[in-house]
């Protein structure tokens, strides 16, 4: 881990940047996001540099997308029909459509849920750490984590197949 704070954002922002980018499910909210981050963790550097940088960097955006959703519960709402006429180009690699689709699935969750799945699926979070990154109990977590993954299996059924097509084929 480098000890300048000029070395850790060039070396992690691109994990940052993607990170954001799956709670957010927008370009520029997630680079908003890791600015936000990246001025706070520079604020803290010299008490934190010693210690876990990135675990401070990530924590910030969490949680400052948690403010987000809480400050615009109910004012915004997805078209499920704006997302139904961008269709994933046909021919790309099967990965590349898997990760369209699931990019699209998880913009039409909710704010709450998409963050769990992304904390806990893509970022690989205990239900306890994600809950304490969030600020909830585990059991929202876990409720919200199965409310998610049943609304994506309505919405991208085409997900479960190609899963496991792509699984098959690796092993």
């Amino acid at each position: 881990m480098p000890d300048d704070f000029d070395g850790f954002v060039r070396s992690r922002t691109p994990a940052l940047l993607r990170a954001a980018y799956l709670l957010t499910g927008d370009q520029h909210l997630a680079e908003d996001l890791v600015q936000i981050a990246l001025v706070r963790t520079h604020r803290a550097w010299s008490r934190i540099r010693e210690q876990s940088p990135e675990a401070y960097t990530r924590k910030v955006i969490y949680h400052q997308h948690v403010s987000w959703w809480r400050q615009r519960r109910g004012r915004e709402t997805l078209r499920a029909d704006a997302q139904e006429n961008q269709a994933a180009p046909r021919d790309e690699a099967s990965a590349v459509v898997i990760r369209l689709t699931m990019r699209e699935a998880l913009q039409r969750l909710p704010a709450r849920q998409r963050a769990v799945l992304v904390l806990r699926y893509f970022e690989d979070h205990t239900e306890a750490e994600t809950a304490e990154l969030l600020g909830v109990a585990v059991g929202t977590v876990k409720s919200q984590a199965a409310r998610a993954l049943a609304r994506l299996r309505v919405i991208a059924p085409d997900l479960i197949d190609s899963t496991a097509a792509i699984e098959e084929r690796a092993r």
